[in-house]
């Protein structure tokens, strides 16, 4: 078992140890030691029967992308089992965000989305999860202060082991992030959104709409079928009174699917009077799809704001080296 995932509680059980111990060597690994030698706070017996029965090992770095048009860097990042994820690096006037993955492919199914086009292989683990922003951090050399779950996979489809990686990218020994810097993107999984609402974490929930009908959001979003629109916002509108937090509703424009000013004045319907946010997101291309960009961006900015809705469109980054929103995927490094 790689110690990396495992909470000081977990330590302390399964390694027979004080709580007091458990919470040093949490500290170590929080703070990205992966050689158990250097731990000499340790007793030596410990540290002896942690390198001979456990592993600790974070993923690493297997190749970047630069864009020629902006600052955004795509990572490849490789896993202990050879699969690799697609981690992204964005400059902001405010700081350093990035987007991580939190599964190996995806099987929600998505018609707009690189990332579901060859299933789910298996979840990240919790370290794995984490360990994106170390291995990005440290290869560029930066503090990393905002963080979005928007990569590969559905992230409340991993549940457990995203909420111990939430906690370890938020410790105050580790990485140090604030919840209220940390964005999650969900396709609408309800459990999972009911679960999260009560565990009352302060973090930005982030629900993938993108229709304004259920029968139109079913057609591009196959888990739409379990649930409602209506059900929806009545979940988002719980969690954002359970937590104090506002909301954002993701929304892409995909041309004669969901463009119309029609659908920007239902869409106002839908969110009038709700602590939300909507990000407009232009649709990118993705080889094997045939959708193209909707039209009528800044004119769905204005008809929502008339219904007192807040909306931006999503700055597009890193569209030269294919990661922008929907264009991330999995990959393995054999056979590369």
């Amino acid at each position: 078992m790689n110690l990396a995932d495992m909470t000081v509680d977990e330590m302390a059980e399964q390694l027979g140890i004080q709580g007091y111990k458990a919470k040093q060597l949490y500290k170590w690994i929080r703070r990205g030691e992966t050689d158990i030698d250097k731990m000499t706070d340790l007793p030596l017996s410990l540290r002896e029967k942690l390198k001979n029965e456990y592993e600790l090992f974070f993923p690493k770095v297997y190749m970047k992308f630069a864009s020629k048009v902006d600052e955004t860097v795509k990572y490849l990042i490789e896993l202990s089992d050879g699969n690799i994820v697609e981690t992204v690096l964005m400059s902001y006037e405010h700081g350093k965000s990035i987007c991580i993955s939190t599964q190996v492919g995806c099987r929600m199914g998505c018609a707009f989305c690189a990332s579901t086009m060859d299933g789910l292989i298996r979840n990240l683990t919790p370290s794995e999860i984490e360990g994106q922003i170390r291995a990005v951090s440290e290869d560029a050399d930066v503090r990393i202060s905002n963080v979005v779950l928007m990569g590969i996979g559905e992230p409340l489809d991993n549940y457990d082991n995203v909420i111990k990686a939430l906690s370890a990218i938020n410790n105050s020994d580790g990485l140090n992030i604030g919840y209220r810097h940390i964005t999650l993107s969900t396709c609408g999984l309800t459990a999972g959104i009911k679960r999260l609402t009560e565990e009352k974490i302060p973090i930005t929930l982030a629900l993938s709409l993108h229709a304004t009908t259920d029968e139109a959001r079913r057609k591009i979003m196959p888990a739409a079928k379990a649930t409602t629109i209506n059900e929806l916002i009545e979940l988002m509108d719980a969690y954002s009174t359970k937590t104090g937090r506002r909301v954002s509703y993701e929304y892409s424009l995909i041309n004669g699917v969901n463009d119309s000013v029609s659908e920007a004045e239902k869409l106002g319907r839908l969110l009038s009077g709700k602590l939300c946010h909507v990000n407009l997101i232009e649709v990118n291309p993705v080889e094997g799809r045939s959708f193209k960009r909707g039209k009528n961006k800044y004119e769905f900015v204005k008809i929502l704001e008339k219904y007192n809705v807040t909306a931006t469109v999503r700055r597009e980054l890193g569209k030269d080296i294919s990661a922008s929103c929907g264009q991330l995927k999995k990959s393995i490094v054999k056979g590369e």
